[in-house]
């Protein structure tokens, strides 16, 4: 039986399609709905939640940013994933910054996209390689803010996860770096997002450049 329910908002129906098509493949996956705009997202969402939202970001009456804040304010237990052509800064950081757990451009392989729902479904974070690269270059010439309040300190072992998560390391390539589980990985990051109160990997991350807090290279 399908355990992540999916509701795909993008305003052309051929993507829609598409989309649906891709992840539907996945016994694990049920698209419970599509919406074509943002204050349509949010009206079904309003009805009948679901567990990941693939959200465009270009659409008219409401945009996948504005729509992506508002249901992180109202439903913090629902993960969006932005699936879109567009991989400019002005588009990629404020809908990371307003929420969304990943960032997916449409020109990626189906599995790609599949595996992207899954891990924003996890509590990890998807990023195509282009849309990392992006993220690292802009958080690298980031001058760090003048903080109101001061982030709760780290422990050695998690300042050492986090380094590697701002080299673009995976749970996986961290473990193997740092000679311990996954699992152990996991829970370092863990404990860093609840010290920081931040939701996922791309959250750490943003948080931590803006205190200055990772070199990044």
């Amino acid at each position: 039986m399908p355990d992540i329910r999916v509701l795909i908002v993008d305003d052309d129906p051929l993507v829609r399609s598409a989309l649906s098509h891709f992840v539907a493949r996945d016994p694990a996956i049920d698209v419970i709905g599509q919406a074509e705009n943002g204050l349509e997202a949010i009206a079904f969402i309003e009805k009948d939640q679901p567990d990941v939202v693939m959200m465009d970001v270009q659409m008219p009456e409401m945009n996948g940013i504005e729509a992506t804040a508002a249901i992180a304010d109202r439903w913090p237990g629902v993960r969006v994933l932005a699936v879109t052509t567009l991989d400019g800064s002005d588009t990629v950081l404020p809908m990371l910054s307003a929420g969304a757990s990943g960032y997916l451009l449409k020109d990626s392989s189906a599995e790609s996209i599949v595996t992207g729902v899954r891990e924003v479904h996890s509590g990890a974070s998807s990023l195509s390689p282009r849309i990392a690269s992006l993220l690292v270059k802009h958080v690298r010439s980031t001058e760090p803010l003048p903080g109101d309040t001061e982030l709760e300190e780290l422990t050695e072992r998690e300042a050492e996860v986090l380094e590697r998560l701002a080299q673009g390391m995976s749970n996986s390539e961290i473990a193997q770096s740092l000679i311990v589980s996954e699992g152990t990985v996991k829970a370092h990051l863990g404990r860093i997002m609840a010290k920081w109160q931040v939701r996922d990997r791309v959250q750490i991350l943003v948080t931590a450049a803006h205190a200055g807090l990772v070199d990044f290279r």
